[in-house]
Order: structure tokens, then C-alpha cells, then sequence
């Protein structure tokens, strides 16, 4: 899928109703924000965080509350996500620390480094394997020298026995975990096969390397999620 048609699904979806939907597998959510919060708390106390693919902002504003003194720039192509993560930021009391720019990373204007990025469950979506190396080479770019990716994908062992178990529990998670009908599970799984470029865990990690950054760390996995984090060489 291209992105324009992505980002469109994305458009089409109820923005204000996101989180909602996915509120019963929050712990998987949960689980990657406390890791991602110990990877990052060597960070300077005034920090600059570049949040790709943000959404509806979950990412930002459990940093935000955890690190008062660290501002944020929050990229995401969908507008309607976009405007539900500010709309939350100005509840918590966070916009003043972020700016937000609708867009891809590619057009978000040249500006200060930043100390850290977060890109979760962005990458997985870049079909190609050589744009998804060059979507981790303008991370970098963004960095500073020693500035860290936490990054995040769906991703699988390569055996096709160990891929199918993983797969079938994810599925079923979906299935118990929300108000989907057999239908759109359906549809969800034939989406999962034709636009998720879901690699082994060792493609992603040299993936990440060749955008960069040094030998990636895997700190996590809960089902097919797997996270990372790299320091910009």
C-alpha cells in the first residue's frame, strides 16, 4: 500500500474513538512505555524528542508527565490523529513543550538536533526494504551524535511454525480484545498480510544499523512487537 492510501485508512478511521477501541490491550502499550521510559532517563533533564508517526500521542504524553522538563515534536500524516494528540496535550497540560506538525519526516522543517527519537510501529509499514534503511537514515540525521532511536515493529522469527503460532495468538488477542466482528478480523488479517512488511528480528536490527546507528539492543517483545533501541554513530 502507498503511503497517500495509508495515510487515507488512517483519515477514515474514528480518530476520537481510537484509543477506546484499543483500550483492552493497553498492557502490550503499557509494557513498551516503561521499557522506553528506562531506555531514555539518562536523557538531559531539557531534552528534545522527536515523536514519528505520534498518532493520538500515547507515546508523548506518558514521556511528557514522566520528564516536565523535555519539549517534543510530534509528526503524524493523519490530520484527524493529529489533532486528537493535541487536543490531549492541551488536557494534560503538555502543548506548550510540543509543537506538531502534520506531515511525514521527510517535510518537517531543519531545526535543532534532537537528543531521542520514537518511531513505534511506523517502520513496519515501508514495504521496501531499501526506503525503510533510508527512513532510519533521516532519523538519524535528525539526532545528535549519541542520540537514541527507540524504535518498535511487528516482527517474527523467520520459521514459518514459530511465525504462524505467533500470528494465531495475535489474532485471537484481537479478536477477544475488541468489539470487532469475525468480518473485519478477517479483514484486518488479509490488510496485516498485503501492507506489514513483518521481518525477523535480526533484518529489522540491520535495517536500523545501516540507517545510522550502532548495533541495535532489542529490549522487549510482547507477541509479534519487538522494540529496539540504537545510538546514532
Amino acid at each position: 500500500m502507498e503511503r497517500e492510501e495509508l495515510q487515507a485508512v488512517f483519515d477514515q478511521k474514528c480518530a476520537s474513538g481510537y484509543d477506546q477501541q484499543w483500550a483492552k490491550i493497553s498492557p502490550l502499550r503499557d509494557a513498551l512505555h516503561l521499557l522506553m521510559e528506562a531506555v531514555l532517563a539518562d536523557l538531559r533533564p531539557d531534552a528534545r524528542i522527536l515523536c514519528i508517526g505520534v498518532g493520538t500521542g500515547s507515546e508523548l504524553l506518558y514521556l511528557a508527565e514522566r520528564f516536565p522538563g523535555w519539549r517534543f515534536v510530534a509528526v503524524e500524516p493523519s490530520a484527524p490523529m493529529l489533532e486528537v494528540c493535541r487536543r490531549k496535550a492541551e488536557a494534560s497540560g503538555v502543548a506548550a513543550r510540543c509543537a506538531f506538525h502534520e506531515g511525514y519526516l521527510e517535510s518537517l522543517p531543519p531545526g535543532e538536533e534532537f537528543d531521542a527519537a520514537t518511531s513505534l510501529l511506523v517502520s513496519q509499514f515501508i514495504l521496501d526494504q531499501e526506503a525503510r534503511s533510508g527512513f532510519f537514515r533521516e532519523i538519524a540525521l535528525r539526532l545528535r551524535r549519541g542520540g537514541c532511536l527507540v524504535n518498535a515493529d511487528l516482527s517474527s522469527d523467520a520459521s514459518p511454525a514459530v511465525y504462524q503460532s505467533l500470528r494465531e495468538a495475535w489474532f485471537r488477542m484481537m479478536r477477544r480484545a475488541s468489539d470487532l466482528t469475525p468480518g473485519a478480523i478477517e479483514k484486518m488479517r488479509a490488510a496485516h498480510d498485503r501492507d506489514v512488511a513483518l521481518l525477523p528480528p535480526e533484518q529489522v536490527s540491520r535495517l536500523i544499523a545501516t540507517g545510522g546507528f550502532e548495533t541495535p539492543v532489542q529490549f522487549l517483545q510482547t507477541g509479534l512487537i519487538r522494540a529496539w533501541s540504537a545510538r546514532r554513530v
